[in-house]
């Protein structure tokens, strides 16, 4: 689905990953993440599609905003098993959103 983002200027958080073949807890630690990151102040969505490579891109109200995303202790313990048990690599980019537009069929 497609992040409802208000109108810029905003950030997003690229996290693109290749992973391992460890898959044991890594759903249910993921899904924990997605709902942890939507009750932050400055969480403004979330989009990921997943083949060989993964990409999620998630929107944030301003720098501070992702820092205390960064700085949440259960998002730190999450990084660390990501680190050990379920990612080969991973590179996180950090951008501003200047514009953006779109398009979307109505039924």
């Amino acid at each position: 689905m497609i992040a409802s983002t208000p109108t810029p200027p905003y950030y997003a958080v690229i996290f693109t990953s290749t992973r391992t073949g460890n898959d044991k807890g890594y759903s249910e630690v993921a899904e924990h993440m997605l709902t942890l990151a939507a009750e932050q102040d400055g969480f403004l969505g979330v989009e990921s599609a997943r083949q060989d490579l993964g990409i999620t891109v998630s929107y944030w109200r301003d720098e501070a905003s992702i820092r205390a995303w960064k700085e949440n202790a259960e998002h730190a313990v999450a990084r660390e098993k990501g680190r050990k048990f379920w990612y080969d690599a991973f590179k996180v980019r950090v951008a501003k959103v200047e514009r953006d537009y779109g398009f979307e069929r109505k039924p």
